[in-house]
């Protein structure tokens, strides 16, 4: 992975090193000053803040105290308790925090070996599908001799300041952190997809089945090494940080460090009887503050547990922002969970591998408008089509697919301030079995997701075999900016965008002839077939010109659904579209009838029931049976 690490603004971390060493003296960062312009993008400075290395804020600075921990971190003045909340839950993963803060042994304080020293850290983050190496100097901007951003326990500690600094530069400015999202810094911290779950609007407080059911996922994402987080909207500016009877604090982001099934009672009783209870222990940020309710540090409730379960759970009874609450007050209290899962591509693992499909994209304006990208969402349907679109297949009967489209981040600058962003999302259509062109009409929508100012947007679906369509949009027309998209799948998807708008005109086209018409079929299903008692495995092929599109098999039955579609360029506009029925056998496949099928634009979207008739007859076939075809659409090309 860190072969492919790119180095921020052409920064290199160990050339930098070399240089200071050999002149003997302290990094001084010019692209990250220590001046106000690094703390601000508006507003007055506040308090006279001065910038010190950490030899001149202690003694014995380290890297790390005894360890990393998700106790270490406490949020600072500006209000990011959403960064310091990403940042609890990565310190509970060695693997990841050691991404994120690579050699740190080599980056920690030498105090037997001073001349080593050079002022300089670095640090990774995962920024729109690519890690970046991000240098800095240890000068950290204090008053009164105190760090006024997020800041350790322990005085002489100072990772979460210098990982801070280095996001903070990221970003433009410290003051560009306030106010964001937990989501955005747990995908910078792991290069995961982040999925946000509506705990009101899902009604998970109230519907056992549906709890259960999220606790499991939220389990196996804790438990593969996933980062989680959870908040309570605030829906006013006087809610913001409003701490609540129960203790809790709305509008601010907590880290959950630990999910588990809790064993309840005492000695064998207890291994025998087996009563478990979902639970989750929480961090606020803030390093105070803790949920008062059932289960938490002095509650009574722990007489329940056993001593042995309570070590191993590591229960303490102390102040410290950190406490345990069963999952169904979580979804009670709570309104908003984060998970990011880490995508496991590995064939060489032991859980569930997929398969993922990454690619870049933008949105454009263009002088000629059948080049625009930039047509806004599926309610200015005149500019729609537009957009981006990208094609993939579910190759299985059915399977899951994870969607997420990222917009680059706009970085924000001190001169320009905060970069805002744009409210993406986007639609999925189920599309014909042999499209290769962009769509211009709508069909089928399958799935889509929400529309919101996130950096990112996910979505979970089930969806059946076939092909797909994605369309990724800003919610108005006109805008413009780059994303990245990946499409997670169980099989490879074959995802690609769409770029042509029908088929190409070549140097064979005056030849060859070039294609009139464009006709969409469909068919839905058959009746009457009989094979066995259990009825014929069938499928359908659909033929014109050259082209062939052809249904799965359904088994075992005399009326199969096939709900099939296909898509013509037909050259000879008055050609007969073929659908044929086929059984499928081991040995040779058995034909069972055909029906040619004439366009009729006067007959659009009308549906034929059509008795099925062998290959040589005009009449019907032996076999009796009928089929049902509809014609979606019949004209000239860019109609579809």
């Amino acid at each position: 992975m860190f072969s492919c690490v790119k180095a921020y603004e052409d920064q290199n971390y160990s050339a930098l090193k070399r240089a200071c060493l050999r002149r003997k003296v302290l990094f001084e960062d010019p692209h990250f000053p220590a001046t106000d312009d690094s703390l601000y993008y508006k507003g007055s400075p506040g308090p006279m803040v001065r910038w010190k290395r950490p030899k001149d804020i202690c003694e014995d600075p380290r890297l790390f105290v005894d360890g990393i921990s998700s106790h270490d971190l406490h949020q600072g003045q500006v209000g990011n308790c959403w960064f310091v909340a990403a940042c609890s839950s990565l310190a509970s993963r060695e693997s990841l925090w050691q991404k994120v803060i690579p050699d740190w042994k080599e980056q920690e304080w030498d105090p037997e070996k001073p001349d080593i020293y050079a002022g300089i850290f670095h640090f990774h983050f995962w920024r729109f599908g690519e890690w970046v190496d991000v240098v800095i100097d240890d000068r950290l901007p204090t008053v009164n001799n105190q760090l006024i951003y997020c800041h350790s326990n322990s005085r002489n500690e100072f990772w979460c300041a210098l990982v801070e600094k280095a996001y903070a530069k990221l970003a433009g400015c410290y003051q560009a952190l306030d106010g964001g999202n937990t989501a955005d810094a747990l995908v910078d911290f792991t290069g995961g997809v982040s999925e946000p779950i509506d705990l009101t609007e899902g009604d998970f407080a109230n519907d056992e089945a549906k709890r259960n059911q999220l606790f499991e996922r939220v389990l196996k994402v804790h438990s593969r090494g996933g980062l989680i987080s959870a908040s309570i909207k605030a829906v006013t500016a006087a809610d913001m940080e409003a701490r609540l009877a129960c203790g809790l604090v709305k509008g601010h982001a907590y880290a959950v460090t630990d999910v588990r099934k809790v064993r309840l009672g005492h000695g064998l009783l207890a291994f025998f009887k087996s009563e478990k209870l979902d639970m989750i222990r929480l961090r606020n940020p803030w390093g105070e503050r803790e949920w008062n309710g059932p289960w938490s540090d002095t509650s009574e409730e722990w007489q329940k547990v056993s001593k042995s379960e309570r070590e191993k759970m590591g229960v303490t009874v102390q102040d410290d922002g950190e406490f345990w609450m069963t999952f169904e007050d979580m979804c009670r209290y709570f309104t908003d969970i984060i998970k990011c899962r880490l995508i496991n591509t590995s064939y060489l693992s032991i859980h569930k591998t997929w398969e993922e499909a990454r690619l870049h994209g933008a949105w454009t304006q263009h002088e000629d408008p059948r080049q625009n990208r930039s047509g806004g969402c599926i309610n200015h349907k005149d500019t729609f089509f537009q957009n981006p679109q990208y094609i993939f297949e579910v190759k299985k009967p059915e399977d899951e697919v994870l969607i997420c489209i990222q917009q680059r981040p706009k970085r924000s600058t001190r001169q320009e301030g905060k970069g805002e962003n744009l409210a993406i999302g986007f639609d999925i259509y189920k599309v014909e079995e042999n499209r290769q062109y962009r769509m211009h009409s709508l069909q089928h929508k399958a799935a889509s997701s929400i529309y919101i100012n996130s950096r990112s947007v996910f979505l979970r679906t089930e969806q059946p075999e076939g092909r797909y369509v994605i369309i990724p949009t800003t919610f108005e027309p006109g805008h413009t900016g780059e994303f990245l998209l990946r499409v997670f799948t169980d099989v490879p998807s074959n995802c690609r965008e769409l770029r042509l708008d029908e088929p190409p005109r070549t140097c064979w086209s005056s030849l060859c002839g070039y294609p009139q018409q464009v006709t969409q079929v469909h068919v839905l299903g058959a009746a009457g077939l009989k094979d066995s008692s259990t009825g014929a495995n069938s499928y359908v092929i659909m033929k014109c010109e050259g082209e062939k599109v052809c249904s799965t098999v359904q088994k075992g039955t005399s009326s199969p659904e096939y709900n099939v579609k296909g898509i013509f360029y037909q050259k000879k506009p008055g050609q007969p579209i073929t659908v044929q029925i086929w059984n499928h056998r081991v040995l040779k496949d058995e034909f069972l009838g055909q029906v040619h099928l004439k366009t009729d634009p006067n007959n659009l979207q009308a549906l034929h029931t059509l008795h099925l008739r062998d290959r040589s007859s005009r009449q019907p076939s032996d076999l009796p049976g009928t089929i049902a075809v509809r014609v979606l659409s019949s004209a000239s090309l860019m109609a579809v």
